[in-house]
């Protein structure tokens, strides 16, 4: 009897282990088909992974079109000791997933360049994945992958193409290894990355997305003009008004569409709406050159914003951090001088014209001139006063001129070009912004004509606003230096950093997109490097 029992006690026992065991079998293998399907590959075969200098050198020569890579892959694992970027104990990391879906829309970030092996790391991704790549080229075609998105989206076309475009600002410097390592700490800063793209790339990408929608929803149509055409004033009626009404509810500059074809009061705030976002002196009157420009294809917006998000990546975002600046756009005429991340100033400019147009660059103010000398560059010397003064030996005198050191320059006074204040940025293009007596070309819309200096129509107030909290310069002091015959230097303490950049879209603090004229017609150049041979 004892026999029996202890029997049966060991037939249980071996049935409840058996049972056991094949729940815990059964457990395990669901676990790992669960982490086959997240990320492809089974934590048993995540040992196999061996990056080495000779591992990298044998996938670029497998893949000899992305060798331009091969430095800086070998770079980032040379910092991480040659250890998986990509792969933890479960597989494929979240970063992985999440950069393979980011691929899939590069369009959104503005890039028309595709990965030519995308479609091979997003099949990784399949509830039935591909095996294509071995799990050594899997990891170093991530790693590639990730250069290639990184040098798209955030750092742009090379530093000596936008150089030979005439783009001299500073360019920010990305250190791939660093951007990886914020990456991997916090994935969702693939979305967005204020630290290391400027702020403004962000903004310009929501316009982009709302363009393209409205590209969709083929919604931009011409807008006809009245056969009896002519300048269409508030209450006016046509056809072409109503048109006009229909763009600018798609555009945002109209909170609701009446379909009227009268231009009523509400229309009068639309068309303001749309003309401080386009350049435009804010009136009311619509003339034929508004209705050419509102007809521009939605193609041609697409275009522009794209471009601007590709200067935007030049731009280190570190550049508009310091707590005084001065920012000027060239295709806006406008000049804003911000204190204290606030807009203390606004102002109007005219820049260079075409054959000497204003340099993009940056340098810091260093001191303010109050009745200056303009010392004449030899060129107008050479092309324009050498004429007059062969007409009229007194021409200099007439027109308060004098020789000094070998040139010539005119001396302090309402008439001299430089008007009563400059300000000194040493640069190597000799340009700095200053007043000027031409005080009516500020009420054109189309403002390039200077020989490459910028011309401020506050340039006393700008003044004052940089001299507020300095006692040793009193207003008293400034208006009577203003008023001399000689000049006087003022060296400022505090150098403050001047940007002179060129955007033709912005879109300000308030959300509002702004396209401006592209005054240099500098964007289809850079398209032409963008999207001609995108890959």
């Amino acid at each position: 009897m004892r026999n029996l029992v202890l029997s049966i006690v060991i037939v249980l026992s071996g049935f409840f282990f058996a049972s056991f065991d094949c729940n815990r079998t059964k457990n395990i293998s669901t676990k790992s088909v669960s982490i086959g399907l997240s990320h492809h590959y089974t934590p048993s075969k995540k040992a196999q992974i061996k990056i080495d200098s000779i591992a990298i050198f044998r996938f670029f020569k497998k893949y000899p079109d992305l060798k331009s890579y091969q430095s800086e892959v070998h770079s980032l694992y040379k910092k991480r000791k040659f250890h998986s970027i990509w792969f933890d104990e479960k597989g494929l990391i979240e970063f992985a997933r999440m950069l393979n879906s980011k691929m899939n829309f590069l369009e959104e970030e503005g890039v028309k360049s595709s990965f030519k092996y995308k479609n091979k790391i997003a099949l990784l991704f399949n509830d039935n994945p591909s095996d294509d790549l071995s799990q050594n080229e899997t990891e170093i075609m991530l790693s590639t992958m990730y250069l290639f998105y990184v040098q798209k989206v955030y750092n742009g076309i090379e530093a000596q193409k936008t150089t030979q475009i005439g783009w001299l600002l500073p360019r920010k410097k990305i250190s791939y290894e660093s951007v990886l390592d914020s990456l991997l700490i916090d994935p969702k800063l693939l979305i967005k990355n204020e630290k290391e793209v400027f702020g403004q790339y962000y903004k310009l990408k929501e316009v982009l997305k709302k363009y393209r929608q409205i590209e969709q929803n083929k919604v931009w149509k011409p807008i006809e003009k009245d056969s009896l055409f002519r300048e269409f004033k508030p209450f006016d009626s046509s056809k072409t008004i109503g048109q006009i009404r229909d763009r600018l509810f798609i555009t945002g500059d109209l909170v609701q569409n009446s379909k009227s074809n009268l231009y009523d009061n509400e229309l009068m705030a639309g068309v303001l709406n749309y003309k401080k976002r386009n350049g435009y002196n804010p009136d009311y009157t619509i003339t034929s050159s508004h209705i050419e420009r509102m007809n521009l294809p939605i193609e041609h917006y697409i275009k522009t914003i794209m471009v601007n998000m590709e200067r935007c990546r030049w731009i280190d975002p570190e550049l508009t951090k310091s707590n005084e600046y001065i920012i000027i756009n060239i295709p806006s005429f406008k000049l804003l001088y911000k204190k204290d991340k606030k807009t203390a100033l606004e102002a109007k400019v005219f820049v260079g014209e075409n054959r000497n147009e204003t340099v993009i660059f940056s340098a810091n103010m260093s001191q303010i001139v109050f009745s200056p000398y303009w010392n004449i560059p030899q060129s107008i010397v050479e092309n324009e006063l050498k004429f007059a003064m062969a007409k009229d030996k007194n021409y200099l005198e007439s027109h308060n001129m004098e020789w000094n050191k070998g040139g010539i320059r005119q001396k302090p006074g309402p008439t001299n070009p430089l008007g009563l204040v400059k300000f000194v940025f040493p640069n190597s293009n000799d340009i700095y912004l200053h007043d000027t007596p031409s005080k009516s070309l500020f009420d054109l819309e189309y403002r390039a004509y200077s020989h490459g200096c910028i011309n401020v129509n506050k340039a006393k107030e700008l003044a004052l606003l940089i001299l507020k909290d300095n006692p040793q310069w009193p207003l008293e002091r400034i208006n009577e230096a203003m008023k001399g015959t000689k000049e006087t230097v003022c060296i400022l303490k505090n150098k403050i950093p001047v940007h002179i950049c060129y955007f033709t879209a912005w879109v300000n603090d308030s959300g509002v997109i702004h396209f401006y004229n592209d005054v240099y017609e500098r964007d289809d150049r850079l398209a032409e490097l963008l999207f001609s041979n995108s890959k």
